[in-house]
C-alpha cells in the first residue's frame, strides 16, 4: 500500500502526552516517564507505518522524553540537596499550561455552539420537539490518537498466518473509501472495531483505517464517541454529503 495521508487538522505532541496520561489515569504531577515514553514511541511507530505526514512534529518531544528518562535513571546528586529540581518539572509545567489553554478553547467552542442553537424567531412546536429528541444523545469527536489506539488493538487481534499458500489480496484505500460510503448509505452508524473485525488481514485493516482518515480529512464522515476511550463510531457528515458512486 502506497498512500500518504496529509492531515489538515491534527493533535500535536502535547496532546498525545495528555491523551496517554488521561487514558491510564496518571497524576500529571507524577508522570511515570519510562512507561509514558515507551507508549509514546509506540504511537510514533504506528504513525511511521501509516506514513502520516505529522511524524516529524512528534520526534522532538520523543527526544525530550528520552532525555528526561535518562536523567531519571541517574542516581541523585548528593551535592544537590533536598531542593534538587525534578527532571520532569519543566514538562509538567508545559502540560499544565497547555491543558488550561485547551480547556479555555473548549469552553469558548461550547459557547459558540450554544449560540448557534438559539432561535431568534418562533419555531414550530413539533419541530422543536424533534430537535430536543435529537439533542438527547451527546457525542464527542474522537481524536487521531483514539483511532491509532483502535488500530493498534485490531492489529494485535489478527493472527499471523501459519501457512505459506500464496493468495492474492486486492485491497486499496480507494476501494475501501467507496465501500464505506456505500455502507453508510444503508447504516447510519458504523462501529470502527466491528469494521476491523471483518478484515481478513492486517493489510485490509490498514486500508480501512487510512480510508477512514481520508474521508475524515475530506469532511465526508465524522468519527465520534459517547465518551473518550470508548468505542469509535463513523457517521456521515450530512453537512458535506455527496452521493456515493
Amino acid at each position: 500500500m502506497n498512500y500518504k495521508i496529509h492531515l489538515d487538522k491534527f493533535e500535536g505532541p502535547l496532546d498525545l502526552l495528555l491523551y496517554l496520561i488521561k487514558k491510564d489515569d496518571i497524576d500529571i504531577c507524577d508522570i511515570p516517564i519510562a512507561t509514558v515514553t515507551d507508549q509514546y514511541m509506540q504511537y510514533i511507530e504506528m504513525m511511521k507505518m501509516l506514513d502520516l505526514d505529522i511524524v516529524g512534529d512528534f520526534l522532538v518531544m520523543a527526544a525530550t522524553l528520552m532525555q528526561i528518562k535518562s536523567k531519571m535513571l541517574l542516581p541523585p546528586d548528593p551535592l544537590a540537596g533536598p531542593e534538587a529540581v525534578d527532571p520532569r518539572q519543566e514538562l509538567v509545567d508545559r502540560l499544565k499550561e497547555y491543558e488550561q489553554f485547551k480547556l479555555i478553547a473548549e469552553g469558548l467552542k461550547s459557547k459558540e455552539i450554544f449560540r448557534q442553537n438559539l432561535f431568534g424567531r418562533l419555531v414550530d412546536e413539533e419541530k422543536l420537539k424533534e430537535l430536543k429528541e435529537d439533542s438527547q444523545e451527546v457525542l464527542i469527536e474522537a481524536t487521531l490518537f483514539d483511532l491509532i489506539n483502535a488500530l493498534s488493538e485490531a492489529l494485535k487481534q489478527i493472527p499471523e498466518k501459519k501457512d505459506y499458500q500464496i493468495s492474492q489480496e486486492e485491497y486499496t484505500v480507494e476501494g475501501k473509501i467507496h465501500e464505506l460510503l456505500h455502507m453508510l448509505m444503508e447504516t447510519p452508524r458504523l462501529n470502527l472495531i466491528e469494521l476491523f473485525k471483518r478484515s481478513s488481514s492486517k493489510k485490509e485493516v490498514i486500508c480501512t483505517f487510512v480510508a477512514v482518515l481520508e474521508l475524515t480529512r475530506l469532511k465526508e464522515i465524522m468519527i465520534v464517541q459517547q465518551r473518550q476511550f470508548e468505542d469509535i463510531e463513523i457517521v456521515r457528515n450530512t453537512a458535506n454529503e455527496t452521493p456515493a458512486t
